[in-house]
């Protein structure tokens, strides 16, 4: 079952494929939702300093009836910080509000703050402080793998160029209709695990017609086609849900999509619309 299946990172430690996202689940209501995704077989939770949640992901890691060591967690340093010491300090805050011992992976969320996504400075000089303030934490004890986030091809060059540790994942955006092969290549190429958030396209893949399809040949929804997609491509999926539904239907992959089929549908440029671009965190919405 692919829940129960994993990868392995650079330094040797085991990441389940698949995910529980928890993006828009508000702190009061996620708990429930970590533990329906925990008793549906999950052993992978994801969540970041921007989330609002980390309090919540971590009651219900703690009140599942799991043991801990058999859980991931992920959580994100706020892409704002960017300096050593801001870094370092909401680490801690982090673990604390976790309060789960030792993070599985914590990651850099953004190269840049939200508010100039993709714009013209690129912080490298401070992406290498944030990063310093990861290696320090991961050689003190306080999470086991350590990694980025949204870091394009450059981004990753600058800490790869000088860093102690290398990044061991890069959570990207990435989905049918958005599959940046180069940019997966090359974290291939550097033994950098690829992390696909929003798989499903922040649903907007659900109206697409083609998929519909597609899907339908599999006997498949929708969402399992662009989760299995993901997967395929050697990916880690993480999936969104706060519907216990979908959190089950969502790892209920029984099928094999054809090498024609995935290649026709990497080479989909399906516009989403803004959907396609995300994030575009500036004050209204944030990944």
């Amino acid at each position: 079952m692919i829940r129960n299946e994993t990868y392995t990172l650079s330094n040797g430690l085991a990441i389940p494929k698949i995910g529980l996202g928890t993006w828009l689940i508000p702190d009061n209501e996620v708990a429930a939702a970590v533990k329906s995704a925990i008793e549906l077989g999950y052993r992978h939770i994801d969540t970041a300093q921007a989330y609002g949640n980390e309090r919540g992901v971590g009651e219900g890691i703690r009140g599942c009836g799991v043991p801990r060591e058999q859980i991931f967690i992920t959580t994100k340093v706020a892409a704002e910080n960017k300096t050593y010491e801001s870094a370092a300090a909401s680490i801690g805050e982090s673990l604390k509000k976790l309060d789960c011992g030792p993070a599985d992976l914590i990651i850099i969320h953004c190269p840049q703050p939200w508010a100039e996504f993709r714009g013209a400075k690129r912080y490298f000089k401070e992406n290498k402080e944030v990063w310093r303030a990861l290696e320090d934490a991961y050689l003190a004890g306080k999470v086991k793998s350590i990694g980025v986030s949204n870091f394009l091809i450059d981004d990753l060059v600058n800490i790869l160029e000088d860093c102690r540790i290398k990044p061991m994942v890069n959570q990207i955006l990435l989905h049918i209709g958005e599959t940046p092969s180069s940019l997966v290549e090359f974290c291939k190429q550097n033994d950098i695990l690829v992390e696909a958030y929003s798989p499903i396209a922040h649903g907007a893949a659900l109206k697409n017609e083609d998929l519909a399809r597609v899907a339908a040949k599999y006997g498949a929804t929708i969402p399992q086609l662009c989760i299995q997609y993901t997967l395929q491509l050697g990916t880690v999926s993480l999936p969104k849900s706060s519907n216990p539904e979908h959190i089950r239907s969502n790892v209920q992959l029984d099928f094999t999509i054809s090498n024609e089929d995935m290649a026709a549908l990497e080479s989909i440029g399906q516009d989403y619309g803004e959907d396609s671009r995300w994030p575009v965190f500036s004050g209204k919405r944030q990944v």
